[in-house]
């Protein structure tokens, strides 16, 4: 928590909230509300972040999405597994609103599960060449 809490924002106004689920039920219950967040039963803590509209209007998306970024990097450093199921502009959003009491003035911008992963991924990244070009875009074709 202490990583996403230094993250930094636009303006440095923080439009970010998180809440650190740790209930099973809870937890249980916002499984079943996102279709692609099942594992969110199983894994001992669900972070809900928040973003602030009223905090700055323009990067309440952006920034708690850096403070995000922060506590993911954070958490892997610590040997922990973590996934990232976004939430804001979706049909459910306003349902998991309810069920954590949320205030309307506020957004779910996203859910992260975290745990003690139980195997390690074998995930692929493309390559640097193909996602990294000096000084413009068109260097990318040559």
């Amino acid at each position: 928590m202490e990583a996403a809490h230094w993250a930094p924002s636009a303006s440095n106004r923080q439009p970010w909230h998180f809440i650190v689920i740790r209930n099973r039920e809870r937890r249980e219950a916002l499984a079943k509300m996102h279709p692609y967040g099942k594992f969110m039963a199983e894994s001992p803590v669900v972070l809900v972040v928040l973003g602030d509209p009223q905090k700055h209007p323009k990067y309440f998306k952006c920034d708690p999405a850096i403070a995000t970024q922060n506590f993911l990097l954070a958490a892997h450093a610590q040997g922990l597994g973590t996934c990232w199921i976004g939430v804001i502009d979706t049909p459910f959003e306003e349902e998991m609103k309810r069920l954590l009491r949320v205030p309307d003035s506020l957004r779910i911008i996203c859910t992260v599960s975290v745990g003690y992963p139980a195997e390690k991924p074998q995930k692929t990244r493309q390559p640097l060449e193909e996602l990294v070009t000096y000084e413009s875009y068109e260097a990318k074709s040559k």
